[in-house]
């Protein structure tokens, strides 16, 4: 029912909704009253009156087209088209490309072939098989005998105790056998494990061991062989395993329990440690590492730095200095057999060390092995500043004596531990005094590689291994090797010293370097560069060129002499020494690049005519 209310609502709606439809109806009146009727429809373009003009400004004709309005003839605001230019001729842009660094050197391999770090001695022969001795049977000798009263034994010691065993299975390797076993459900491993003494007694045994194998769900019991078999390191460098292998720095360390060739690859190691009683085999595992390389690795690719203060174990390796041997500038000999010398040598690493960092912060590489694949392949933009880089190996025997010696080896020692591996250098020490005073908390961080020879106690174990087991051992070259992950138990490859002296004289009879590759210059705080006073009469030719050139680049470094005249490592250093004494650089620093004392060439030439006059 419709009520006042409801009619009065009704008719308001009503009224509003008239009034907003006035509203704009009389808006759309006046919108379409102010424009032309021109507009209102879809022009033709010849029904658009205009007006052309020209003008003629440096003979360079510019038209302009102005359009009138049709109601007042005012111009409307537009545009001005300004077309190309007629009747000149431009040169045409020539478009320049820069060659990206690969294309680069893909032109460059193209035109010289990939660069050949191996060309200065390509008539180096590798050592042959021939001049090592073959020792031992180089066989798995079975004695039935043997295995089965060894097996009785076992099985009657255990079941003596109440240990039932499911079965037992012997592996001969060349002086240990693995008898594993497997025991019955319900025993308990450290049962078994309590018996070693006991189950070595009824063996007549000097000491057997007693580990649960990984992997395998048995027990082993590592028992020594009545006759052992020696190891010769010729019949493993014979194996396919290290003739194919594809490691960086291959070493042949011997055979496994299985009679399995070990080899291991000293860069991702990245550093050995071998420790020992006297008497062991630590000299002969030192020797089988030094020939495993030899035997693999070019001059070009490999240096030793070799420290033996005992002057017994490394100095037959001289006769390679000009081949595979780095040494200081002064020094006569490589093998650094003096005390006093080693602290400069490992500071002189420091600084090569450094100079290879920067060499791959300027390559934009992060590691030794990426920077030699891309100088190879001749991507790197400025070759004249970069060198190929070989591998370093340092090579310490009896650490114990050099740590009492000199104090001062820590620390560039740790450095080299710590740093060295990215850059290609690698250490190798031995020592046969394993105290935690020698091996100490620093080294075994960054040793996770160690071999632990015979020792005579469990202490001197744990502080190799951290872990018993190298008391246990049988000696001459029985030896434990700790990756960081695994023990594995090896016997070490024999090498005679007559063996290393032939390899060493069929190497050393070949054509080599002029000389050993040779470290950076290192002078300790407090010392002087013993240099003489300025003498104008023995100064070197090119000193004056040499002066010109370090004042320009404000930089004393001799490897800027080297790279830029062209000179020998010798010849540059004498001369930056001769700049020192004159006063036109300043003392060494270590591995910073010496200060240039004078700030342009201008004071520079002053100063040498001074020194003519």
């Amino acid at each position: 029912m419709l009520t006042i209310e409801n009619l009065i609502l009704l008719l308001s709606i009503i009224v509003i909704v008239t009034a907003i439809a006035c509203v704009i109806l009389i808006f759309k009146k006046r919108s379409s009253a102010n424009v032309p009727d021109v507009f209102l429809k879809e022009p033709e373009v010849n029904d658009l009156p205009f007006e052309q003009f020209f003008e003629t400004q440096n003979d360079h004709v510019i038209e302009h087209n102005i359009l009138l309005a049709i109601d007042d003839n005012k111009p409307l605001k537009v545009e001005n088209e300004i077309p190309p230019t007629v009747g000149l001729t431009r040169p045409t842009p020539v478009l320049n490309v820069e060659k990206n660094d690969n294309e680069t050197a893909t032109s460059l391999v193209d035109q010289f072939g990939i660069y050949d770090h191996t060309l200065e001695l390509a008539s180096y022969k590798y050592p042959m098989l021939d001049l090592l001795e073959n020792y031992g049977s180089n066989k798995i000798n079975i004695n039935n005998d043997e295995l089965e009263a060894n097996k009785n034994k076992i099985v009657q010691t255990l079941n003596y105790y109440n240990i039932e065993i499911d079965k037992i299975r012997a592996t001969i390797g060349p002086r240990v056998t693995l008898y594993e076993i497997i025991p019955a459900p319900g025993v308990r491993i450290s049962k078994i494990k309590n018996l070693e003494d006991e189950i070595a007694l009824n063996l007549a045994a000097l000491s057997i061991h007693i580990a649960p194998m990984p992997g395998k769900g048995t027990i082993g019991i590592e028992v020594p062989n009545q006759n052992p078999d020696i190891v010769s390191m010729r019949s493993v460098l014979a194996t396919e395993k290290f003739q194919t292998t594809t490691m960086d720095l291959p070493i042949a360390l011997g055979k496994t329990m299985t009679n399995e060739v070990f080899v291991a690859d000293l860069a991702k190691m990245p550093h050995l440690l071998i420790a020992g009683a006297t008497g062991q085999g630590k000299s002969v595992c030192i020797n089988a590492i030094l020939i495993s390389l030899l035997y693999k690795k070019h001059p070009a690719e490999l240096k030793f730095v070799l420290v033996d203060i005992n002057r017994l174990e490394l100095t037959l390796f001289r006769r390679i200095e000009r081949h595979f041997l780095a040494k200081l500038p002064d020094e006569a000999e490589a093998v650094i057999t003096n005390k006093k010398q080693v602290a400069i040598t490992l500071n002189s690493l420091c600084i090569e060390m450094d100079q290879r960092y920067d060499l791959l912060k300027d390559a934009r590489v992060r590691n030794f092995k990426e920077y030699n694949q891309k100088f190879i392949s001749r991507k790197i933009s400025d070759p004249e500043k970069h060198r190929y880089l070989p591998f370093i190996v340092l090579v310490i025997d009896e650490f114990a004596d050099l740590m009492d010696a000199d104090k001062k080896v820590e620390l560039p020692f740790a450095r080299l531990a710590q740093l060295g591996r990215s850059v290609g250098i690698h250490l190798v020490i031995s020592t046969q005094r394993p105290s935690v005073n020698i091996i100490t908390g620093t080294i075994k961080a960054n040793f996770s590689s160690r071999i632990a020879l015979r020792v005579f106690s469990n202490i001197d174990s744990r502080t190799i291994l951290d872990c018993g087991g190298a008391e246990q051992l049988n000696g001459r070259g029985d030896m434990l090797l700790s990756t960081g992950v695994e023990i594995v138990r090896l016997q070490s490859a024999f090498v005679d010293t007559h063996d290393a002296e032939r390899i060493v004289e069929f190497i050393g009879n070949q054509r080599g370097y002029p000389s050993a590759m040779l470290l950076p210059e290192f002078i300790g705080e407090g010392k002087s560069s013993s240099l003489k006073e300025y003498d104008p009469d023995n100064r070197d030719p090119m000193f004056e060129e040499a002066a010109r050139l370090i004042v320009m680049h404000q930089q004393g470094t001799t490897s800027l002499i080297q790279r830029k005249m062209k000179l020998g490592y010798n010849r540059a250093g004498r001369i930056i020494d001769q700049l020192e004494s004159a006063g036109i650089v300043g003392p060494f620093e270590g591995s910073k690049a010496r200060e240039v004392l004078y700030p342009d060439e201008y004071s520079l030439e002053r100063y040498l005519e001074t020194l003519q006059k």
